[in-house]
């Protein structure tokens, strides 16, 4: 291709926006029940036509009608190497457009951001891959290996219809793969105007969503009753919602305060990380939630009329567990509640966790540093969990590396599933170029 033609072709820092705004404009919403889910199968339908204007070949597979997902495999030079996976959802959470300051599926461009709901989780990554995908299909260039994109449904609530489906029904799809990146990872803390961490994620917690369910004896609610299922269940949230379980430091966090620690000049107490932790700013909501287990109340359900004491309660507690803690948080829990409360999983997801090391995530840090020379890659856990606990079934390594550079003052972990989301225009532009480089070299 000549330099004249080259030049003429979409620049895929430009694209990316265009590509992002259009997923932002398509009402993925997932609320967990797949008559009100919408907008999967035509989020899924868009990625399969972007990809097959410049000539790759998807495969998009229906877990339950409108549960698409898309995935396809782009040919590296050496086939004797191990593929890598890439993977992104198309899904969002629910947005009260009452609560925005611009509609949440609009795909609006203000004040240098692109708005909407799943601005930064994560149609921003699914539209720079796209980007860079497209741009290498015009150009010609092909990857060091196979590099396999997997675009799913449903992650929002325990990837049942995507990623885990997938796994479960289509697994030689991901014949080959070795290491995975994903979401929430990669993006920048600044430290001052000359460095910044930027958080690349290695481990992540498990996902413990489970019920309590409370019985007692109906009657009347004029009448006395100390056999309330409402009481009962009511005293063991309460328990449960103020209790704050013990501090454990796992390699990860250790190794990610020990960098910042260094940094920072902050004096590390290993007995009492959560000092060092409440100086991060932004931040410290996301590493103060992964040095111990959590448990939080987020759903009640209870009677039928305002006079009639029901015989039964139940209520949902989303709980993370660390690597490795998830039969001692059921025990915790168990003790909290007392005898009297059931407790049903609705979703029991492993955690995970890998080590900083090796040519992956010397790749990613190269590419970072060629981009940002004031970048500082770190480990670190999620607090949440991702599509990665599914294919991590299939021995593949799961990192999560999305790059984004973000503004000093801007509070990344508020944005997600909160309400006015969005991202930065030039940090989208810096994941495409980070992302070139990286898959081009990994």
């Amino acid at each position: 291709m000549t330099s004249d033609a080259a030049s003429a072709l979409p620049d895929p820092t430009a694209e990316v926006v265009d590509l992002c705004r259009d997923l932002l404009r398509i009402d993925t919403t997932n609320t967990g029940d797949n008559d009100t889910s919408v907008g999967e199968r035509r989020a899924a339908e868009y990625v399969a036509e972007k990809l097959a204007e410049v000539g790759v070949e998807s495969v998009l597979h229906e877990s339950a009608p409108g549960r698409a997902n898309v995935v396809a495999r782009i040919p590296g030079t050496d086939p004797s190497r191990g593929a890598l996976l890439v993977h992104g959802h198309l899904d969002v959470v629910p947005a009260d457009a009452d609560e925005w300051s611009v509609g949440p599926f609009s795909g609006e461009l203000r004040d240098g951001y692109l708005w909407g709901r799943g601005a930064i989780d994560m149609k921003d990554f699914d539209a720079m891959v796209l980007a860079v995908v497209r741009h290498w299909q015009r150009t010609g260039v092909r990857p060091p290996r196979d590099i396999v994109l997997a675009y799913t449904a449903d992650e929002e609530a325990g990837s049942d219809y995507g990623a885990r489906f997938l796994v479960d029904n289509h697994r030689g799809l991901f014949d080959g793969c070795t290491e995975a990146i994903g979401e929430v990872g990669g993006f920048s803390y600044s430290v001052n105007d000359n460095q910044r961490l930027y958080l690349i994620e290695t481990a992540e917690k498990g996902i413990d969503w489970l019920r309590l369910h409370a019985k007692g004896r109906p009657g009347h609610g004029s009448m006395m009753h100390d056999d309330n299922a409402v009481t009962a269940l009511a005293e063991a949230v309460a328990r449960i919602g103020r209790h704050r379980f013990p501090v454990v430091v796992t390699d990860t966090v250790r190794a990610f305060l020990t960098e910042v620690s260094d940094l920072l000049g902050i004096e590390l107490d290993p007995d009492d990380p959560e000092t060092a932790i409440a100086k991060l700013g932004p931040i410290a909501n996301i590493i103060g939630a992964t040095i111990r287990n959590t448990a939080n109340p987020t759903r009640l359900s209870a009677g039928y009329k305002d006079n009639v004491i029901p015989g039964r309660a139940t209520a949902t507690i989303d709980c993370r567990s660390l690597p490795g803690q998830s039969e001692l948080l059921e025990r915790q829990l168990r003790e909290l509640v007392g005898p009297d409360i059931a407790i049903e999983y609705v979703q029991r997801q492993p955690a995970l966790e890998t080590t900083f090391d090796g040519d992956l995530v010397e790749a990613m840090s190269a590419a970072l540093r060629a981009e940002d020379p004031g970048a500082r890659p770190v480990p670190y856990m999620l607090s949440g969990g991702t599509d990665a606990k599914a294919f991590s079934q299939l021995g593949i390594r799961c990192f999560g590396f999305a790059p984004l550079r973000l503004p000093a003052d801007l509070n990344f972990s508020a944005l997600f599933h909160g309400i006015d989301e969005r991202v930065p225009v030039d940090g989208l532009q810096f994941g495409v170029r980070v992302l070139d480089r990286f898959l081009r070299t990994c």
